[in-house]
C-alpha cells in the first residue's frame, strides 16, 4: 500500500533535505509499507530526461541490486543519482570514464589493475607512516586551537588523514595535498551555494586532477619509483593503466576515498561526543568493531543509482528497462530486519553487515581496508591526545543530493 507518511513531491535526493537531515523516519516508513517506491521528479531536475527513479530501501533489496550488474547498470546513467539540472548529457557521458560508473567486463579489467594498490600487504606498508601522521594531525590541531581550546574538527582533523593517505598511496607530494582537497571539494560540492560551485567549475576541477595525475603517470613511466603509480602505469602493454585511465582513477580516489572517509570520521566524532558512554568505552577498550559501526552510523554515501537493463522486478515493483533505481544505503543500514536496535550507536556491534562500503558485487569499496585503518588510527590518536574533547556546536551539513556530508564541526579541547 502507499506510504502514508510520504507527502506528494517528497524526494530523497532533494539537496535541501539532505542539508537538513538524513530522512531516516521516511526510510523506515517505506521499508514497512512500500520498500521499492517510485519517486516522481520534474523533468531535468536531476540532469536526466525522465520522470523520476525507484527508491530501494530494504537491506536485502539494496544487496540484490548491487550484486546483479547484468540487470542494474552503473554505466548507462552513471552511479550519481542527481546532478544539477543544468548538466548536459555530454558532461554525464564523460563521467563514464570513472571506474565507479563502469560495468563488467570493462570494470573488471580496470579494477583488477588498480586493486594492486589495495592488497593487505600494500595497506600494511602504509600503517606506520599513517599512525605517525594521525598523531601529528591531532597534536597540530591542539596546538592551533583558539584561546578557549576550540577548533573546527573537519578542517583541522577529519580532512587531513584521508588526504595524506591518498598522497602516501599514489606518491603525490604532501605539499600538493591541498590541491587535491580543493579539487575534490569542487567536484563534490556543486549543490552547496556556500561554495558557489557551478557544474563548469566542478568539471574544471576534475580536469585539473586528470591533468595533474597524467603528468604524474608520465613521470613514473619515464622514471619508475617504488610506489603504486609505477605499478599501475609503468607498462601499459602488460595490462596496466593508460595515463588518462590513471587520471580518472585519481578522481575516484579524491572523491570516493577522501570525501567519504573524511565524513565518516566527522560523523564518528559527533556520535562519540553525543554518546559519551560510547566515548568512555572506546577510550578504555578500543574495540576492533569501532570503525565498522562508525561507517554504518555515518553512511557517508546516502545513495547511488543503477539503471535497469531490461524489464525486471524487485519484490512487488515492476521495473522497466531504462528506469533509474536508487539504492539507499542509509536506509539499508537502519533496517531492523538486519540490525538489532539500528538507531543505537554501538561500537561493540557484532556482527555488523552494514552496506556503508556498498552492497557487495563488483562495486564493493576497493579501499575498505584503508578506510578502516584510517578511522582506527585517527580515533586512537584523538583518544590519546584529546580524551576530553567536547562539542561546541551542532554540525553544519553539506547541501548535497547523495552525500551525508559535514562542512564544519566546532569542538573544544577544554
Amino acid at each position: 500500500m502507499p506510504c502514508p507518511a510520504l507527502p506528494d513531491g517528497f524526494d530523497f535526493t532533494d539537496p535541501d533535505l539532505l542539508q537538513d537531515r538524513v530522512p531516516l523516519p521516511e526510510f523506515a516508513q517505506l521499508r514497512q509499507t512500500e520498500p521499492v517506491r517510485w519517486i516522481t521528479q520534474p523533468p531535468r531536475i536531476s540532469g536526466f530526461d525522465d520522470a523520476g527513479y525507484w527508491a530501494v530501501t530494504r537491506h536485502e533489496d539494496v544487496k540484490y541490486v548491487s550484486t546483479h550488474p547484468e540487470l542494474f547498470s552503473s554505466n548507462l546513467n552513471t552511479a550519481v543519482i542527481r546532478f544539477n539540472e543544468s548538466i548536459s548529457r555530454d558532461q554525464i557521458e564523460v563521467q563514464k570514464l570513472i571506474m565507479l560508473n563502469m560495468d563488467p567486463p570493462e570494470h573488471t579489467r580496470v579494477r583488477q589493475i588498480v586493486q594492486r594498490g589495495f592488497t593487505p600487504r600494500a595497506i600494511r606498508s602504509l600503517e606506520e607512516a599513517l599512525r605517525t601522521r594521525a598523531r601529528s594531525i591531532v597534536e597540530t590541531a591542539l596546538d592551533r586551537a583558539g584561546p578557549d581550546g576550540s577548533f573546527d574538527f573537519v578542517t583541522n582533523v577529519a580532512v587531513e588523514l584521508p588526504l595524506q593517505a591518498i598522497a602516501e598511496l599514489i606518491g603525490v607530494p604532501q605539499e600538493d595535498r591541498s590541491k587535491i582537497f580543493d579539487w575534490s571539494n569542487k567536484m563534490a560540492a556543486y549543490d552547496d551555494p556556500e561554495y558557489a560551485i557551478t557544474e563548469e567549475i566542478g568539471a574544471e576541477a576534475a580536469m585539473e586532477i586528470v591533468s595533474y595525475s597524467m603528468n604524474l603517470a608520465a613521470a613514473r613511466k619515464e622514471c619508475p619509483a617504488k610506489d603504486i603509480v609505477s605499478q599501475l602505469v609503468a607498462a601499459e602493454d602488460e595490462g596496466n593503466l593508460s595515463s588518462d585511465e590513471f587520471g580518472f582513477f585519481v578522481i575516484l580516489l579524491a572523491v570516493a576515498g577522501n570525501e567519504t572517509t573524511r565524513n565518516a570520521i566527522t560523523h564518528g566524532m559527533h556520535a562519540f561526543l553525543t554518546h559519551p558512554g560510547q566515548w568512555e568505552l572506546y577510550k578504555r577498550e578500543r574495540p576492533d568493531t569501532t570503525a565498522e559501526e562508525i561507517v554504518r552510523w555515518a553512511t557517508p554515501v546516502v545513495s547511488f543509482q543503477r539503471t535497469a537493463t531490461q524489464d525486471t522486478e524487485i519484490g512487488d515493483a515492476r521495473i522497466k528497462m531504462g528506469d533509474r533505481v536508487g539504492v539507499f544505503y542509509s536506509s539499508a543500514n537502519h533496517d531492523p530486519d538486519v540490525f538489532e536496535h539500528p538507531d543505537a550507536f554501538d561500537i561493540t556491534r557484532d556482527p555488523n553487515p552494514h552496506l556503508g562500503f556498498g552492497g557487495g558485487g563488483p562495486h564493493f569499496c576497493l579501499g575498505k581496508s584503508l578506510a578502516v585503518l584510517e578511522i582506527n588510527l585517527i580515533f586512537n590518536a584523538i583518544a590519546d591526545v584529546l580524551p576530553d574533547l567536547r562539542l561546541v556546536s551542532d554540525p553544519r551539513r553539506l547541501r548535497s543530493a547523495w552525500l551525508n556530508g559535514v562542512k564544519e564541526l566546532q569542538v573544544s579541547a577544554r
